[in-house]
């Protein structure tokens, strides 16, 4: 198949199979394959969340970490080029827990998206379906996603969203790739 310029966003909850569904969309585009990695391994649990996402993509993945300056990432890609970025939850929550402004990180994120010619597949949690949380902080972070979520989700060519490992399609279409 043609790899052909678009922003595709994969949401889900926790353990939905979002980020297996994403990369199985990019299996089957043509292109050189990125995965854009925005956790930070801060302890063993996540080491090994991590470890498992790599061996589940096998070797024929270019990896690039950046848990910051995702803006700076996108515009880096060209045509042809097939991204996965996984996941722009935990990108939130690094830009969050910097203490730098989440809506003008967004703005530039959207930015970026548009005006990226590469086939962009981004993966995202989404927060606002649970109980209302109980802090300060927790609400801030459920506004900030649902609020970036609803922006990828307005440049975006193809929305899916996926729970017990079964994706519905909000907008645009899969059909015959996943």
């Amino acid at each position: 198949m043609k790899s052909l310029r678009k922003t595709e966003l994969i949401l889900g909850g926790a353990r939905s199979g979002k980020s297996a569904f994403a990369e199985r969309l990019a299996r089957s585009a043509s292109g050189r394959r990125c995965y854009v990695a925005t956790a930070q391994p801060f302890d063993d649990e996540m080491r090994q969340r991590i470890a498992a996402h790599v061996d589940r993509r096998g070797e024929d993945w270019t990896t690039i970490e950046e848990p910051i300056d995702l803006a700076k990432i996108v515009g880096s890609f060209n045509s042809g080029d097939v991204v996965l970025i996984d996941c722009l939850t935990l990108w939130l929550t690094n830009i969050l827990l910097a203490d730098l402004d989440t809506d003008a990180a967004g703005e530039d994120l959207v930015r970026a998206l548009s005006a990226s010619r590469a086939h962009l597949i981004c993966v995202s949690n989404e927060t606002g379906m649970g109980l209302v949380p109980e802090n300060f902080l927790g609400r801030r972070f459920r506004d900030a996603q649902g609020t970036l979520n609803q922006r990828i989700a307005a440049v975006s060519d193809t929305v899916v969203f996926v729970a017990a490992g079964l994706p519905l399609v909000l907008k645009g279409s899969i059909e015959g790739r996943a």
